[in-house]
């Protein structure tokens, strides 16, 4: 197979043994990555299909790899696939102004893409922390989320058209650049949010949008948890639409950002029950800061808003975003961690810290469980640090938090998919039903169950 594989793709294309490096093994969450076959690098859809063609033959299974950012083990081999990785497809093929849109390779990274659009007047919505490693084609089968899911929507709401290659090698074209398309099935949404698990996704045409003419960021403290509901309502009734990220952190996160990372500095003054981050995205810079301003002095009048500050500078602005989202450095002082990406009601969200952190502790005394996210798309994350990283701690976490999103009629993964890490509770969000025609689609577009095996079911 491997001398095989060796005749599809150029010298550099194929990696063996100890020339398998470590960012092909990656798991970003816990648990361990297999030994593959080898690593294929291919250059075109036609290497792809070919790759594709003989694996099918042979009943040799694949996993394709983007940048490897996903937290549930989506893209790390379990042993003996071959790895599929796109890392060489990075490619923009077109940039068209007047349809606003963007034709770009699967391995294309995130932030090289927004700094392609931002050079020509406009934005590919879509944005995360993992932006500088994460890739379109990684983005798209896991229908990524981020920080601007609020007004742009997740990744499935940015993609228009896109290529896959079937289990068998088939290439599906339907790289549509128009909004309006009911010719038909709308097969992309197949391949969004599958995990590669019914095709491999090589090309795709991105939605842009204008590029905003003004930014304006915010922090907010908040003493209870219906204000931060209440402050969210606010701003969407009086921003007109410019609402572009709502991040919400309990005041346990802003004490754990306080004692372990000096590198970071809040902008507010400790001691409030809730924190939020806010980003308006507008076209009027005269006026936009200071509407914005006024629209949190009477948020702060109306006693929705006990503290706030708006950043008067692009530094200002990176230093309040940081707070949120580069907290490694005290995550790693923690020690081992167990992560979680859930969504559910946002009416639920209050509910939900307080009985995630008192189950936790009552299990652990001790324990660190921080919650944050994208409340305005009702997305959270939590981080518990207990002092152990064994397997069946884990799994007592896992049934502690993933339990009381099952309560709660939330989703086990709100924008990181399910990998190996949660196939056993996506039972917990998809009914019998639902599971039974996710496999059949399974076996129907991959018979011979070749394409990410062990993944999602």
């Amino acid at each position: 197979m491997i001398e095989a594989l060796r005749q599809l793709v150029d010298s550099s294309g194929l990696l063996t043994g100890t020339d398998i490096g470590e960012r092909y093994l990656k798991t970003r969450g816990y648990g361990t990555a297999g030994i593959p076959l080898c690593v294929v690098r291919p250059k075109s859809t036609a290497e792809v299909s070919n790759i594709l063609k003989l694996c099918h033959v042979h009943g040799q299974t694949v996993v394709a790899q983007g940048g490897m950012t996903g937290l549930v083990g989506g893209g790390a081999p379990l042993g003996g696939e071959v790895v599929l990785s796109l890392e060489r497809m990075n490619k923009i093929e077109e940039f068209d102004a007047d349809g606003r849109t963007l034709t770009a390779q699967s391995g294309v990274v995130l932030q090289a893409a927004h700094e392609y659009c931002d050079q020509r007047g406009f934005m590919l919505p879509l944005d995360l922390g993992a932006r500088g490693s994460a890739t379109l084609g990684g983005v798209i089968s896991t229908n990524a989320g981020g920080v601007r899911v609020i007004r742009y929507g997740m990744m499935r709401e940015s993609v228009l058209g896109l290529e896959a290659v079937m289990a068998d090698g088939t290439v599906m074209t339907s790289l549509n650049k128009m909004l309006k398309n009911n010719a038909g099935y709308d097969l992309k949404h197949l391949f969004i949010g599958s995990e590669g698990t019914l095709g491999i996704v090589t090309r795709a045409v991105f939605r842009l949008r204008p590029k905003p003419k003004s930014i304006n960021t915010a922090f907010a403290g908040l003493a209870r948890f219906e204000d931060t509901v209440a402050f969210l309502a606010y701003l969407e009734s009086t921003l007109g639409g410019e609402l572009g990220s709502f991040e919400v952190m309990w005041g346990a996160y802003d004490e754990f950002v306080r004692q372990r990372c000096p590198s970071l500095r809040p902008p507010l003054n400790a001691g409030q029950a809730f924190y939020v981050l806010l980003e308006t995205l507008g076209n009027d810079p005269a006026r936009d800061g200071a509407h914005l301003e006024e629209v949190l002095a009477n948020a702060m009048e109306k006693g929705l808003v006990a503290d706030a500050a708006v950043a008067q500078s692009e530094q200002q602005r990176a230093a309040f975003w940081a707070v949120r989202e580069n907290a490694g450095e005290g995550y790693r002082a923690l020690g081992p961690l167990c992560a979680y990406d859930v969504s559910m009601p946002i009416r639920s969200m209050g509910d939900f810290g307080e009985r995630v952190d008192a189950s936790i502790g009552k299990a652990y005394p001790g324990a660190t469980t921080l919650v944050l996210g994208h409340m305005g798309d009702g997305n959270l994350h939590v981080v518990a640090a207990v002092g152990s990283g064994t397997p069946e701690t884990h799994k007592r976490i896992d049934d502690i938090v993933y339990g009381i999103i099952r309560d709660l009629g939330g989703s086990v993964s709100a924008e990181h998919g399910i990998g190996t890490v949660k196939k056993d509770y996506l039972a917990y969000s998809r009914t019998p039903e639902e599971i039974a025609l996710m496999r059949m689609l399974k076996r129907t577009l991959d018979p011979k169950g070749i394409l990410n095996p062990g993944k999602v079911f």
